[in-house]
């Protein structure tokens, strides 16, 4: 009972123990209510132990001070953090800290991050001044914020990796033909002196950096984290933004390595590369301006790849609202590529199974049709689609309706759709009915020399089900053998 554990501590019996225990106490459901309660306004006997003569034990009162999160008692923690002299309690205290309101500490908090950042490292302080150092720069930017940069770099030389479809790089490749570009096995690597040129692209999942001067490091953390810091990275960042440094980062790394190792790596990795800059560059792992990735490569090195979260991607700003079962814009944007021969200018089009709307528009961005309709049984899909079409400009008819129950007074030039597959609440033997069905429906609604274009997960039922009297099978391409995804033209015969 938590009550009897904080009486121990209160009688003095066993106190580092106790307070090990009442802190996870503290944890369970309703823990902290409960010693709330029964401590009522009387803090004194924890408020007394910060000045134990234990380190361990005042770093265990100023974490249950801090999971308790009493303001009243945020001066004497903050005092106690003020002469807390050995340093693997120090952090103790500012973990505690950031339970509170502790706005009029800030002021201090940054002067004492700015003290601590000249401080000589050692081996034996380096782990505890970095956490102390992590911490009060969390702190400081939780109250003052980052101070983001805004991106300026549009006419910058920059070496580019857009990241594509493995399939399919060359449908991104061919939309780069004046620029110097050339295929490598995720995508395509792109010369480039304004970005304008690349940014409307829609076929790239990922637009990432290169470094001139850098483009692998070692494994070594002190070796890789120094040629980074020697290297253009800084001057990167500066000459694409509008402000001065810091710059707040994150670290991605893709590694061989299990999750424990892989977190103390980047961790380690972060705090090797913000002392070597002076600071100038900051690890944050949430509020971040750009983000790090190593990839390890066959010679056992990292590519130094990065990606500027400052850069907006303004591609897709329509895609407001999705549901579960959205197909990926740029995804659409690939089957608009991969089909285009078969787009007609000024066609009615029709999406039996329209979600959010994205196929739609992003047919109509590859090609410009005439009138569009969408339907979907699922209403609310319906009316987020509304909402992203509103946004795109788009001339959309979203009607609320199954679509073996649609009627209408003429017919369609195209059907195009991502066709629902088992997931959640559908069953295989539902999507199997599905795909009979929809072929004999969507005979209905054919022009005479009209396309289907369907994204489908289930190829099998495509090849069983349609009709070979009606529809001549166009093309047919593999998206992802990964996912079994598969892109069919077929033609009305």
């Amino acid at each position: 009972m938590i009550r009897d554990t904080f009486d121990r501590i209160k009688e003095k019996e066993n106190v580092r123990e106790n307070l090990i225990q009442l802190k996870a106490e503290l944890k369970a459901d309703h823990g902290r209510e409960a010693l709330l309660y029964y401590i009522g306004s009387d803090y004194s006997v924890l408020l007394e132990l910060l000045e134990q003569e234990e380190p361990k034990v005042r770093k265990n009162t100023a974490l249950i001070l801090g999971e308790l999160g009493i303001q009243e008692t945020l001066p004497k923690l903050y005092s106690a953090y003020e002469k807390e002299e050995q340093m693997f309690v120090r952090s103790s205290y500012l973990s505690a800290i950031k339970n509170f309101d502790y706005t009029a500490y800030v002021e201090s908090l940054e002067e004492k991050y700015r003290e601590l950042s000249s401080a000589v490292l050692t081996d034996d302080n380096k782990k505890h001044v970095e956490e102390e150092l992590r911490l009060l720069s969390q702190l400081v930017r939780k109250v003052k914020g980052t101070g983001k940069h805004v991106f300026t770099g549009y006419k910058e030389p920059s070496s580019l990796i857009l990241l594509t479809n493995r399939n399919y790089i060359e449908a991104t490749l061919e939309q780069l033909n004046t620029m110097k570009a050339r295929e490598f096995n995720a995508g395509v690597m792109v010369e480039c002196d304004d970005l304008g040129k690349v940014l409307p692209v829609r076929t790239y999942t990922e637009l990432l950096f290169m470094l001139k001067d850098v483009k692998t490091i070692d494994k070594d953390i002190a070796s890789g984290a120094r040629a980074l810091a020697e290297s253009s990275l800084l001057d990167f960042l500066k000459k694409r933004h509008e402000g001065n440094p810091p710059f707040y980062f994150r670290l991605e790394l893709k590694a061989k390595m299990e999750l424990d190792k892989r977190s103390s790596y980047t961790r380690k990795f972060a705090a090797e590369l913000e002392r070597l800059t002076g600071r100038q560059l900051l690890n944050s792992t949430s509020d971040y301006e750009w983000e790090l990735r190593l990839i390890e490569n066959k010679e056992g090195r990292f590519n130094v790849l990065i990606k500027l979260t400052t850069l907006e991607d303004k591609r897709f700003h329509y895609r407001k609202k999705v549901i579960a079962a959205s197909i990926q814009p740029t995804m659409a944007a690939l089957i608009a590529v991969l089909a285009k021969d078969y787009l007609k200018e000024g066609a009615q089009v029709l999406d039996p199974f329209c979600g959010v709307g994205t196929m739609l528009i992003e047919r109509n961005q590859a090609v410009k049709a005439g009138t569009m309709y969408g339907l979907d049984i699922y209403g609310e899909a319906i009316e987020r689609a509304k909402e992203n079409t509103a946004v795109s400009g788009d001339t959309v008819y979203y009607i609320n309706r199954d679509f073996f129950d649609f009627k209408h007074d003429y017919l369609f030039d195209e059907i195009i759709t991502n066709m629902p597959r088992a997931m959640g609440h559908k069953e295989d033997s539902e999507i199997r009915e599905l795909y009979r069905r929809f072929f004999r429906k969507a005979g209905e609604h054919m022009n005479e020399g009209g396309v289907i274009i369907l994204y489908s997960h289930n190829r099998e039922y495509v090849h069983k089900f349609y009709d070979r009297n009606a529809y001549k099978l166009a093309e047919e391409f593999e998206i992802s053998k990964k996912e079994g995804t598969y892109l069919f033209v077929l033609k009305a015969v």
